[in-house]
């Protein structure tokens, strides 16, 4: 950015490059954006709630209320009738947008101080009817934890600032967490719940939470 932080790192593990999009702060902590080689993405809203998510079948668009606005399937990639994909653009922040037209044609873009750089992350997944598809893991490990941490990391600085405001009291040792971070922490586990995570990370997850 040009802020200097962090905007968007690639990395690789074996065949499989990983996209992430970071938001514009100090520390590196807030994720906007993942997106898999594999055919795996997700988007999220600036609280952290889900907006997009994508994996080899297809995807679906959630509002901040959490509802599905819309949902599409790639096609020959899904068993049952296929639902085609009207072309999506969302802008994380004022600097990186994302551009979903296609199954391989998933475009984040990044513009500031005039010059723009553009990342396809769209994977092609070749399938045919006659082929049964896994059902949908819309997360995987990698993001299942990371979704537990930035809840456990938020109740932390949530219990930082009871105690800021309350110096001299206990009082915020009882706090409970706000509605909204309890709502999230049973997203997670419903999400870990869902998933094909095996025993030991979902146990891990439960205790993050």
């Amino acid at each position: 950015y040009p802020s200097g932080h962090l905007a968007i790192i690639v990395t690789r593990d074996g065949q499989q490059l990983t996209c992430t999009i970071l938001d514009d702060e100090p520390r590196a902590t807030t994720v906007r954006g993942l997106f898999q080689s594999e055919g795996r993405g997700v988007c999220y809203y600036p609280n952290g709630d889900e907006w997009i998510n994508m994996n080899i079948q297809g995807g679906q668009y959630l509002d901040r209320a959490g509802s599905r606005v819309r949902r599409w399937t790639w096609p020959n990639m899904s068993p049952g009738p296929h639902i085609p994909l009207s072309p999506i653009f969302i802008s994380l922040n004022r600097h990186v947008g994302v551009r979903i037209l296609a199954q391989d044609k998933i475009i984040v873009s990044f513009l500031a101080m005039g010059r723009q750089a553009k990342f396809n992350t769209g994977t092609k997944v070749q399938g045919s009817g006659t082929i049964q598809l896994p059902a949908p893991a819309w997360l995987g490990t990698d993001e299942l934890l990371l979704l537990a941490f930035r809840v456990r990391i938020l109740q932390l600085f949530h219990r930082m600032r009871g105690c800021i405001s309350f110096p001299s009291s206990e009082q915020w040792n009882k706090m409970r967490p706000p509605a909204y971070l309890r709502s999230q922490a049973v997203k997670v586990l419903e999400r870990c719940a869902d998933s094909d995570a095996s025993d030991e990370v979902r146990r891990s997850i439960l205790e993050i939470v």
